[in-house]
């Protein structure tokens, strides 16, 4: 039986028998992929390396540079360090799984004292049964046969979220010897590959850390993202006063129409935020607000949110978007590939924006351009503008935290904020959900809504976004006065009801089909929640539509 192959850097075709595995697969190739694969693609879906191949197909091996990939090594990853912890310490310990945090995996160890000897131990357990290679054996059982087998090993924390999607008929467990995991999504085949990893002692909790998509053979260097951890500490705060920690609490409080209170509180902490943001900018008395974060953080409406709280303090704040300093479409600079690059900064006219910005601050009257996206032209003349020196200026943009934006003004006057949109909902104690994966959904319903774009447009031009963000936004985000975190807690249950139907358009012989069906997978466990009753000034509106700020 004829099989075709396929990588991202080559493809070739073999003969293999009827029933082999796309693992087998894998190790007759041996040297001809450059790096460990995972997950792989057999004519169009998605799946574990443990599929059996018994048909001519097409057959495409993913490595961590794909995200279904890089999920499953992070998930494989997680079950051997419950497997070790469970082996160190006791059956009884809880692991519980954060979020993304210093190139890695922030997760807590539900026991006092955590000691770092204990902690060498675990690590040294790790590396233990990764050289031992053991298979992470898979099996897809009843959704009643699995809440038995919870209920047996005191697995509540799992259990929780089975009983509230009664929908789900069958679920997918995972065995590492005495060891059962469930998980959402694939797991690598064994032990054996998960590597590099190390664990490193971090607050209260271990960040497990491992390559990126960047590097896939190599773990990057350490760096401390206190920003990061103190916003992912306050998301988890504002969760416990809501009572939604997870999946299950949220499904809970839709289910028991309770969701009215839940968006008034969440809403209402958001402008909180941003009230405590105003205080602490009229203290500072800085004028240049620069706003920045990557696609889909509800920049504009922050910002415009931002500029009411500051008017309420007693300031008259004036709104700038960058967009309005793109240089003329001709002079649009050219990416590798050929096409206009919008996403990096000589695709601003960064001299002219500094000259108005300084003319701004000295009283001058500034002639401020409003961009033509159709013709791709700055138009002047309608926004003559002179500010007394009492006023702040708030500009947003993905550039507006780049150095380089505003080298010449001064950096006394610059007061510097940070937006995204950072989940610490998790589907349970071991299935997080990526916070990159959420801000996608974000995205994909935008786009529908306000650009014309289905899901698999958005789909595919995700990989250049996050290129831009890593280059032009990423690398200033810890140099801030203050982080604001976009997140909205019911969000997912509002955006499965406008996402679900775009994805499920993408039809299994389209490149975009994989990544459709992994969100596909996650939204799956949340109960759909109307948006009637979300404000008009909410972040959320941004996204879904009418907003009476982003419109």
């Amino acid at each position: 039986m004829k099989i075709k192959i396929s990588w991202r850097e080559g493809e070739c075709e073999r003969d293999i028998k009827r029933g082999t595995t796309a693992a087998e697969v894998v190790k007759k190739l041996g040297s001809l992929l450059p790096y460990p694969i995972f997950t792989c693609i057999v004519d169009g879906e998605p799946g574990g390396l443990d599929r059996k191949i018994n048909h001519s197909c097409a057959v495409k091996l993913l490595d961590l540079r794909d995200k279904t990939a890089d999920l499953a090594f992070q998930s494989s990853l997680v079950f051997m360090l419950i497997k070790a912890v469970h082996d160190v310490i006791g059956q009884e310990v809880g692991v519980e799984v954060h979020n993304a945090l210093s190139k890695g995996v922030y997760i807590t160890v539900k026991r006092r004292g955590l000691t770092r000897n204990m902690l060498t131990k675990i690590e040294n357990r790790m590396r233990e049964l990764q050289q031992m290679d053991i298979p992470l054996q898979h099996q897809v059982l009843r959704r009643s046969e699995v809440i038995r087998i919870l209920k047996e090993r005191g697995m509540m924390d799992n259990l929780r979220l089975l009983d509230n999607v009664p929908d789900l008929d069958r679920v997918e467990v995972y065995h590492l010897g005495n060891e059962i995991g469930v998980f959402y999504s694939p797991l690598a085949p064994s032990t054996g590959c998960l590597k590099p990893f190390e664990l490193r002692r971090y607050k209260n909790g271990i960040i497990l850390r491992f390559p990126s998509s960047a590097d896939p053979l190599h773990i990057p260097p350490y760096a401390d993202d206190p920003i990061l951890y103190a916003a992912f500490a306050e998301e988890t705060h504002w969760g416990r006063l809501m009572n939604v920690n997870n999946c299950a609490d949220l499904n809970r409080r839709i289910l028991n129409h309770d969701e009215k209170d839940l968006i008034l509180l969440s809403e209402a902490l958001h402008e909180k935020k941003t009230a405590e943001i105003a205080a602490a900018i009229k203290k500072s008395g800085k004028r240049i607000i620069l706003v920045a974060g990557p696609s889909s953080s509800g920049k504009t409406t922050f910002s415009k949110r931002l500029c009411i709280q500051l008017r309420v303090a007693g300031l008259r704040p004036l709104y700038l978007g960058t967009d309005d300093y793109f240089v003329e479409r001709e002079e649009t600079p050219l990416g590798p590939d050929g096409k206009k690059n919008f996403e990096d900064l000589s695709a601003v006219d960064v001299p002219l924006f500094e000259k108005q910005m300084n003319a701004l601050l000295a009283g001058k009257l500034v002639d401020i351009p409003t961009f033509d996206f159709v013709e791709g032209h700055k138009i002047f003349g309608k926004r003559k503008t002179r500010i007394d020196d009492s006023q702040p200026i708030v500009i947003e943009g993905i550039h507006a935290l780049n150095p380089e934006l505003t080298k010449d003004i001064p950096d006394e006057q610059k007061f510097r904020i940070y937006i995204s949109p950072l989940t610490s909902l998790s589907l349970d104690i071991h299935n997080r959900i990526s916070t990159t994966d959420a801000r996608m959904l974000r995205r994909i319903v935008r786009d529908y809504q306000f650009r014309g774009r289905d899901a698999a447009e958005t789909i595919r031009s995700w990989p250049s976004v996050r290129d831009g963000e890593v280059r032009n936004i990423f690398p200033y985000s810890n140099d801030v006065d203050l982080f604001f975190n976009s997140h909205c807690l019911y969000e997912l249950a509002v955006l499965k009801k406008y996402a679900r139907p775009l994805l499920e358009e993408i039809k299994k012989d389209q490149p975009e089909y994989p990544d459709a069906q992994r969100m596909l997978n996650f939204l799956r466990f949340f109960v759909e929640m109307d948006s009637d009753m979300i404000p008009n000034n909410s972040i959320m509106r941004e996204f879904i539509g009418g907003s009476i700020l982003a419109e």
